[in-house]
């Protein structure tokens, strides 16, 4: 993936990695175009950073996911990335019959919306150059942390699902790039201020950077999430695990 001269759409762009993606690409010389809930994020992105476009786009209404691609086919011919970003993190007690629901939101965000995303805009993608899909999945993916089961599930879901998509576009043109963060200070399960997250500004010079130095690249992992993502190569997937079962 070059780094500019595309034209972008980022879900989960209002806050987090995908604003701090949205940013970064728009200043990078892309047409950035910026998906999510909430109307009055929307508005204010679009104010604070002219020439990023804004889309109102629930991923978990197939519904509002047909109308987005309509929109965007419509208006935004030239689309060739989608950066599936939109997702969840909450703590999940297996033994609480409420947080069933907490589990089922999950993998409608995390995996549903990825999916039913790839599928809407697949097309808008094929032939046109420099496609690209990039999923952000999870360190979590490899290794779980076990006060999020069913976000690290649906991590790892996202990380099968993204190499199977290498695979049936690879003669179509289009890349797939996993992106896989370490915690990330953001408002994402409340890690702004926590010390064992890595800064968003440094997640993001790493990891484009990478990309930078790599525009081939399969997966995106900073050096800060490789003992995790490494760790059953490593054969060290029992100590990592007893780590992290270690946080509350």
């Amino acid at each position: 993936m070059n780094l500019t001269g595309n034209t972008v759409l980022i879900t989960g762009g209002t806050s987090g990695i995908g604003l701090g993606l949205a940013v970064r690409l728009h200043e990078s010389g892309n047409k950035v175009i910026v998906a999510g809930r909430r109307k009055e994020l929307l508005d204010r992105i679009v104010v604070e950073h002219p020439g990023v476009e804004a889309l109102a786009l629930d991923v978990t209404d197939p519904a509002s996911i047909a109308h987005a691609a309509e929109t965007v086919r419509a208006n935004h011919p030239e689309l060739n990335v989608l950066v599936n970003n939109a997702g969840i993190m909450l703590r999940e007690d297996v033994l609480n019959p409420a947080d069933l629901q907490i589990a089922e939101d999950h993998v409608t965000v995390n995996l549903l919306g990825t999916l039913r995303m790839t599928y809407a805009f697949l097309p808008l993608l094929i032939g046109k150059a420099d496609a690209a899909v990039m999923n952000v999945s999870s360190a979590l993916a490899f290794v779980p942390l076990p006060i999020t089961p069913t976000y690290n599930a649906t991590k790892a879901a996202l990380h099968s699902f993204s190499d199977s998509l290498r695979v049936q576009l690879a003669d179509r043109g289009v890349q797939v790039i996993e992106v896989a963060p370490p915690g990330v200070r953001t408002a994402m399960f409340g890690q702004e201020d926590a010390e064992s997250s890595m800064p968003l500004d440094d997640f993001l010079d790493e990891t484009l950077g990478q990309l930078r130095d790599n525009p081939e690249a399969k997966e995106l992992v900073v050096e800060r999430a490789r003992f995790v993502r490494d760790a059953e190569a490593n054969g060290k997937y029992d100590e990592v695990l007893a780590l992290l079962s270690n946080q509350r």
